[in-house]
């Protein structure tokens, strides 16, 4: 997870648009949610990962795949920002029959990520 992109507008957008593989939108996640791999141990580590997460995900989730998890994610955005991609990106979402579950679950994924910006750093860049 050291070859992750940065947590940047451009990223989002390449989320949103499938330039990023779902593994690397799965890391983005686990590691802005706290979760560490450890290659010595082969083990992850979870000492930064908050209880909510810890305690029903010891091994980070696969966003992509599980729609529980996924759920979960959705609803740990604050409300101020559950439409941030449209009001601070202009995201005007999917067209009908060009998108299913995985594209909306990497919406989620982009959405939290945002989230996770304006709230830690109060802006996008």
């Amino acid at each position: 997870m050291s070859n992750l992109p940065p947590l940047n507008t451009d990223t989002i957008w390449a989320i949103l648009h499938e330039k990023i593989d779902d593994v690397t939108v799965n890391q983005l996640v686990w590691y802005y949610l706290g979760y560490r791999y450890d290659s010595a141990t082969g083990e992850w580590n979870i000492n930064e990962v908050a209880p909510v997460w810890r305690d029903e995900y010891p091994q980070p989730p696969d966003f992509i795949e599980s729609r529980p998890a996924t759920v979960k994610l959705t609803r740990s955005i604050p409300q101020e920002n559950k439409q941030i991609l449209k009001e601070k990106l202009g995201f005007k979402g999917y067209k009908i029959g060009e998108f299913g579950p995985r594209q909306t679950r990497r919406a989620t994924a982009a959405n939290w990520l945002c989230s996770y910006l304006q709230q830690t750093h109060g802006s996008f860049e």
